[in-house]
């Protein structure tokens, strides 16, 4: 299924801007802004919020003081769960990112779902060489293409390891911001959900390349939805289909996302989901990531 309506979610206890991350991440913007922590403890609380006011489940656990990890509010990094009972663990860029992964939180959810085998990818760090979950790869879970645009944080030799182990097939491209420099995260200029897909072709400068993501979305009988750079940079690309308890399709995104959408975007799309969004500014700029960075999809089997 490429939806599901059990979401993970880190709550933060010392949120921040990183200085690691803050190098291939175009998306932060340092700032000057006070209480950044407690200004990005709300915006988290009412998006817990609204995804539960939806009908979704939501497994929040605290993050810890010690060790430092100003980023993780962003799960999808470090960990993926799939619906044949199988969990990743991902090679991280930034050393405090890394301090992210944390055994209490899989055996956390050892008590409610069906956790068959864990696969952990980090060793990869000892070459210094990354793929940062599904956030490098946007998953067709249900056609089983993972979908990567190469770039520090996404190492094509990792993201074949990943597809030989999951049985997922690589659709790979370079994708750039307007002053050409790599995108860092795929899952900030692409989305997949149920019969529709996200994107920012403009992003995309190798016409091959481009034609290349196309044709594995229509094939795939995905309506192509267009974003423009623009739109990218307010986090427009950076939404998530989910569902709720009585299956009906959500599309998850941060107000700021919604704002920059064009009525004529947000008709098509409200063709496959009840758009749902929540203003997440302070976690955006400082944090250079969304909506969607936030939420770990939980495929696994209920207990």
């Amino acid at each position: 299924m490429q939806t599901t309506n059990q979401l993970l979610m880190i709550r933060p206890v010392d949120f921040k801007f990183n200085e690691q991350t803050a190098g291939n991440n175009k998306f932060q913007q340092a700032t000057t802004q006070e209480n950044v922590q407690a200004q990005a403890l709300k915006e988290f609380d009412d998006f817990v919020s609204l995804l539960r006011t939806n009908e979704v489940e939501v497994t929040v656990i605290d993050d810890t003081l010690n060790p430092e990890t100003p980023d993780s509010v962003f799960p999808n990094n470090w960990v993926s769960f799939h619906d044949d009972g199988q969990v990743f663990l991902y090679p991280m860029f930034s050393e405090n990112r890394r301090l992210e992964r944390r055994d209490d939180i899989l055996f956390k959810l050892n008590e409610n779902f069906m956790i068959d085998h864990v696969t952990d990818l980090s060793f990869y760090e000892e070459n210094s060489v990354y793929l940062e979950g599904t956030g490098s790869m946007v998953l067709d879970r249900e056609n089983k293409t993972a979908y990567a645009c190469l770039s520090v944080r996404t190492d094509e030799k990792i993201l074949a390891d990943f597809c030989e182990r999951s049985g997922y097939s690589p659709v790979t491209f370079h994708a750039t911001d307007a002053e050409g420099f790599p995108i860092y995260h795929t899952n900030v200029m692409m989305c997949i959900g149920n019969s529709f897909a996200v994107v920012c072709l403009e992003s995309v400068p190798d016409e091959e390349e481009k034609e290349k993501i196309l044709s594995g979305l229509s094939s795939d009988e995905h309506e192509i939805i267009e974003i423009s750079l623009d739109q990218m940079n307010h986090f427009a690309g950076n939404m998530l289909q989910i569902k709720n308890n009585s299956g009906d399709p959500l599309l998850v995104m941060s107000e700021q996302a919604y704002l920059s959408l064009k009525a004529s975007q947000i008709e098509r799309l409200e063709k496959y989901s009840h758009i749902i969004y929540s203003p997440l500014y302070t976690i955006e700029k400082n944090g250079g990531g969304s909506a969607r960075c936030m939420l770990a999809e939980i495929h696994l089997e209920k207990k």
